[in-house]
């Protein structure tokens, strides 16, 4: 089984190709670029490296969301289009599912923390039992303040990962009464081997899609869609009165 995984869901643009549960090659970079500018170019150089065949692929899977509305959208048009052209089923990750398969058996709860501005995150709690990875609390956006008390409330050791990290270090420190600790530099972002691997899980489930059923979950609503929400309550409003 070979798989070709792109994620540049947040500020990390990351392509990886696995087959048969070994990772051929990894490229991914946090380095002051735009997706836009940095995927096909990663795609095509790990192409070249590793002499691959696109048609040999059985699938290509994507980090669906949530995370930058930019990011998801290159990155499902990126996924879709090579689905479409070589007619390869597509397989969609939750953004901080594939966070999460990053720190693979590790012991008690995983938190990834995606800093969605505003004070907000995008979360879920996460955990490996039987080497598999099992959802504790669903994937969502949510108040960092609200997410944390979720920890405490849960009352094991947790382990923090994601952008959001140093963002809401302070706040974690303040508000996390149970034990706690934080992902190293190598493992503590987005990586596109991960979404293979996890990919790979799916691929055994039978939880694939059509490129032409894909589309990214943004979770909620862009700051355009929201402003231009809040101009038409305004306007109603107006209007009432």
């Amino acid at each position: 089984m070979k798989i070709l995984a792109l994620d540049s869901s947040g500020i990390v643009a990351s392509v990886a190709v696995v087959e048969d549960q070994n990772l051929l090659a990894e490229y991914t970079v946090n380095y002051k670029k735009t997706h836009s500018q940095t995927l096909l170019p990663m795609l095509d150089e790990i192409s070249k490296m590793t002499e691959l065949d696109l048609e040999s692929l059985d699938a290509v899977a994507v980090a669906a969301g949530p995370g930058s509305f930019t990011g998801l959208r290159i990155g499902s048009a990126t996924a879709k289009g090579l689905g479409l052209a070589l007619k390869k089923p597509l397989v969609s990750i939750p953004t901080l599912e594939g966070l999460a398969y990053n720190l693979y058996d590790t012991k008690g709860l995983i938190c990834p923390l995606m800093d969605a501005r505003r004070n907000q995150v995008y979360t879920g709690v996460y955990r490996f039992a039987d080497h598999r990875l099992q959802t504790v609390e669903e994937q969502r956006a949510a108040d960092i303040l609200e997410i944390l008390e979720c920890i405490n409330q849960l009352g094991e050791p947790v382990t923090f990962l994601g952008d959001g990290v140093p963002v809401f270090r302070d706040a974690i420190g303040r508000t996390v009464k149970v034990p706690f600790s934080f992902a190293p530099a190598h493992l503590n972002k987005q990586r596109a081997a991960a979404v293979a691997a996890l990919a790979c899980v799916y691929m055994e489930e039978g939880r694939t899609e059509t490129a032409a059923e894909h589309r990214p979950d943004y979770l909620r609503m862009s700051q355009a869609e929201r402003e231009r929400a809040e101009r038409e309550r305004l306007k109603k409003e107006g209007t009432s009165l």
